[in-house]
């Protein structure tokens, strides 16, 4: 019997542990809409005809978790590495060792390069837009600019309202789930920003955006040790930290859109 319990156990914690990672979305569904529809208020005239043309009238929120959809298909492996960074905190990734499959930073280059070019097809500037406006949100995400040794947090484990998780999926989705508005109100109720704020937000590069989230990541990785127990305190403490990055996301998307499109 004791045999049998522990198997049983074990069959729990394996499948338990697969599951959260397996399905461990990159800011999870509500914050990538959320960061597609703060860009959408941002797009111009120009910019809106013809992103409506390429995605027959789909907006930047029902498209912008394209790029978490197709994991699901094999045949769309070699975007895996798109969605993330992955490099020492004292290094900024100019310097950084790149990763030969690809980045989060490399794969937005080539989605602007696909959609740049007039000789790409309907197909693949459909495709590879809707790569964009998801890998835009992933490069603000700081765990997506974390440390290899421990995947982005993806192991460091931490206690969220008396249940487990990880520092990479509580900044993912659990402290959006637990704010517990739609991407509609969050988007709604972003901060309100002069034009000067504006301006200053859709300067730099895609690499500059990238060494900015890595310093936000320095403050995660500080904000907790393995083995705490979360809650209000740290909502208090660091969501409106998370809020930020979806808005400044969803600026610097429209930002990335206009001067493709516009």
């Amino acid at each position: 019997m004791k045999i049998m319990r522990f198997s049983f156990l074990l069959i729990v914690f394996l499948f338990g542990s697969l599951n959260v990672n397996a399905l461990n979305p990159i800011w999870g569904a509500t914050g990538h809409r959320t960061i597609g529809e703060i860009a959408e208020s941002y797009l111009k005239p120009k910019t809106k005809r013809k992103i409506a043309e390429l995605l027959n009238g789909e907006s930047l929120a029902l498209v912008s978790t394209f790029g978490d959809d197709i994991k699901s298909d094999k045949k769309y492996d070699k975007f895996n590495s798109w969605h993330y960074i992955n490099m020492p905190l004292d290094v900024k990734y100019e310097d950084s060792e790149k990763n030969p499959d690809g980045d989060v930073v490399s794969g937005i280059l080539k989605c602007k390069e696909v959609l740049l070019d007039d000789a790409s097809s309907k197909e693949d500037k459909v495709f590879y837009l809707k790569m964009l406006v998801h890998l835009i949100g992933d490069l603000h995400q700081p765990m997506h600019v974390g440390k290899s040794e421990d995947k982005g947090g993806n192991t460091i484990q931490v206690r969220w309202f008396h249940e487990g998780t990880n520092l990479h999926k509580l900044w993912d989705s659990g402290m959006i789930n637990q704010y517990n508005m739609t991407y509609t109100e969050l988007a709604k109720n972003a901060n309100k920003i002069s034009k000067e704020q504006l301006k200053y937000l859709q300067k730099g590069t895609v690499v500059d955006w990238a060494n900015e989230t890595q310093q936000q990541a320095i403050k995660v990785y500080a904000s907790v040790k393995p083995g705490d127990k979360l809650g209000y305190r740290y909502m208090y403490d660091y969501f409106d930290l998370a809020r930020n990055q979806l808005q400044v996301a969803g600026i610097r998307l429209a930002k990335t859109l206009n001067d493709l499109f516009a």
